[in-house]
């Protein structure tokens, strides 16, 4: 099942947007939502998303560096602006440094959101299938070993599965547990 994360500062618009969601794409994508970009930090260190769709005006961190932030963590993760911020410039420069796939404004038209959400997780699918049929080919011509191309896989599906943490004296460590 593909992953959407949502980020907008304003509780109604996220809670509009979940609706909308929930409505549209039942069943088809889970879905999280955050009305803070430092929160939505947090859950992306330890979960991939195939689509993030961001504000681009956020008090505690503008939508640019929050979709850098994404981008340097999953890099593979297909990034969308939701503003009604008509800063040109401001947007361009996520478009080309950050690759934002999409730049949908604030009010938006249901049918269009949920076409370009529809578009961004094919385009997340689509890439997902290229990695792995070049992983396939590098396998196939000895680049890659079997178990180099497994242990890429399960991270890419579970993020530090293969990360062992070792004690001093040979023990497996166990990561703390979350709150």
């Amino acid at each position: 099942m593909s992953r959407l994360l949502l980020v907008d500062d304003e509780p109604n618009v996220v809670a509009a947007l979940q609706r909308v969601m929930r409505r549209r794409l039942a069943g088809a994508v889970q879905v999280e939502a955050f009305d803070n970009p430092l929160t939505a930090l947090a859950r992306i260190q330890s979960v991939p998303f195939d689509v993030v769709l961001s504000d681009f005006r956020m008090p505690q961190m503008d939508g640019f560096t929050f979709l850098k932030l994404v981008k340097a963590k999953w890099p593979h993760c297909v990034r969308m602006v939701l503003s009604a911020s008509t800063e040109v410039e401001a947007l361009m420069k996520a478009v080309n440094d950050v690759e934002v796939f999409r730049y949908l404004s604030k009010p938006w038209q249901e049918d269009e959101l949920i076409s370009q959400i529809q578009l961004a997780l094919a385009h997340s699918a689509a890439s997902r299938e290229e990695r792995a049929l070049a992983d396939d080919r590098r396998a196939q011509i000895g680049e890659m070993s079997p178990q180099a191309r497994e242990l890429k896989r399960l991270e890419e599906m579970e993020p530090g599965i293969t990360q062992v943490n070792w004690g001093p004296n040979g023990e497996i460590l166990m990561p703390p547990l979350d709150p």
